[in-house]
């Protein structure tokens, strides 16, 4: 690897160098990223085999249906083989991928409408999730992928809002006629879309656009589970329950919408979608991922400008994040993720063979297991999260055990060039130099803050 430019594609866009890529981005590293934008993003090989999240929810709402102790094996068994085997062919094809910074945006997506395993009953789909909400859309439109994230099963419980049912609905009236309780309206997923995938936290809304805009997705649930109410068999869709949903008129950030049953909220969020308010915490969030974790306001201010002419056209954003001169300027102001960090450290080995004991294991030990995000606002994008003082040694002591494990063919000083050249220091070449064993000079750029920051 012979430039700077180099380095900040394949790092900061992509996964890290694979054997002889830089060869192929040093012709010209801004195209080398730009290629990889297709609005059309097909689902890849290694991925196109595993279940839909409806078979999934299917079977498993079927059997608990049916049978308790059935459905408790069903469960463990998609755990091991829907979520387990996923996220390994996934983490293998990021390995293996010649088109890094497509995984990468189907990350950073995947992350902003963050689904987690927290909630176990959401845990073996999240993989499809990704797979069928987020990846098709990381080059489109904004709303598109806004949309079916949010009518996706997966979120849908994650967020408590299959179940949730307007004060004045059928359902609504019957539970107050039954219980005297006023309300079922669940608001946690109006809150998230509202804080954390839209307009954020100081959008402009407050709490009567968040009841707004639970009552206006108010009956958006799933097939999963089936109520007395429900005349259809199960199945593991998304479902409009019109019995659940707010009958008249939803006000959201200043606007009145005519209640038109499901497609109400179809309205609302395409127009969250487009707001300045999203325009901007899209970009901030866009800026400090691949500029800083302090985004520079010209950057953040310019990639705005970008999503509102585009109505929030994801290639056209993209490409202006390519084109800002900040992204070139400084070679390592952003960490890697514990994820991120052993992706790229299989890519730079060419190791694409491992287990769940080689990936998913040490995942654990890092507290950073794929789709376990601790909050709906997904992982942190700051550096100070990643590499705090104890989180640097299991880095350090997984690098040692990493190196022993790779080929002897691998010659330090080869390596460090091909990975690290363009910003390695005096030091970590004199060290590397130094080191008494290939392993150990391996490990050292393994661990250097040149490999670890992008």
């Amino acid at each position: 690897m012979k430039t700077l430019e180099t380095y900040i594609a394949l790092n900061r866009f992509g996964l890290g160098p694979a054997p002889g890529e830089a060869s192929e981005v040093e012709k010209d590293p801004q195209d080398w990223v730009r290629e990889q934008i297709s609005r059309r993003q097909k689902t890849p090989k290694a991925l196109e085999d595993f279940r839909s999240s409806s078979e999934i929810i299917e079977q498993l709402g079927k059997a608990r249906q049916k049978d308790k102790e059935r459905y408790r094996n069903l469960a463990s068994r998609a755990f091991r083989l829907d979520y387990g085997a996923e996220v390994m062919a996934r983490a293998i094809h990021m390995v293996e991928t010649d088109k890094p910074f497509v995984e990468r945006m189907v990350m950073f997506w995947s992350n902003h409408f963050t689904v987690s395993t927290d909630k176990r009953i959401v845990g073996p789909i999240t993989p499809a999730y990704e797979r069928e909400a987020i990846r098709p859309h990381i080059f489109g439109k904004f709303e598109d992928m806004l949309i079916a994230a949010t009518r996706h099963p997966a979120m849908l419980t994650y967020l408590d809002n299959q179940l949730s049912m307007g004060p004045y609905s059928i359902a609504g009236l019957r539970r107050k006629f039954r219980t005297g309780a006023e309300t079922g309206l669940n608001e946690n997923l109006a809150r998230e879309i509202l804080e954390l995938h839209t307009l954020g936290v100081n959008g402009g809304y407050d709490q009567d656009d968040v009841i707004g805009l639970a009552k206006a997705i108010s009956g958006w649930s799933h097939g999963g589970a089936r109520l007395p109410m429900d005349r259809t068999s199960i199945h593991g869709k998304f479902e409009f329950k019109p019995y659940f949903h707010e009958p008249d008129s939803k006000y959201v950030i200043g606007r009145r919408y005519r209640d038109r049953g499901e497609k109400t909220g179809v309205y609302v969020l395409e127009d969250l979608a487009r707001h300045p308010s999203t325009a901007r915490f899209i970009a901030t969030k866009l800026v400090r991922h691949f500029v800083s974790d302090e985004p520079p306001a010209r950057a953040v201010d310019e990639i705005t400008g970008i999503f509102l002419k585009s109505k929030g056209d994801l290639s056209d954003v993209t490409k202006a994040l390519i084109m800002l001169p900040e992204v070139w300027e400084k070679p390592m102001p952003k960490v890697k993720t514990h994820y991120e960090y052993m992706v790229s450290s299989f890519r730079s080995t060419g190791k694409s063979k491992f287990d769940p004991m080689d990936f998913i294991e040490p995942l654990r030990e890092f507290g950073h297991v794929p789709f376990s995000a601790p909050s709906p606002a997904g992982w942190p994008d700051i550096g100070s999260d990643w590499i705090a003082p104890e989180s640097l040694m299991r880095r350090i002591e997984w690098a040692r055990k990493y190196a022993r494990t790779i080929s002897a063919d691998i010659e330090p000083e080869r390596f460090l060039d091909e990975t690290v050249g363009p910003v390695a220091s005096d030091e970590l070449r004199l060290w590397v130099s130094r080191a008494s064993t290939q392993d150990s000079a391996i490990s050292l750029i393994l661990t250097s803050p040149e490999f670890q920051r992008r």
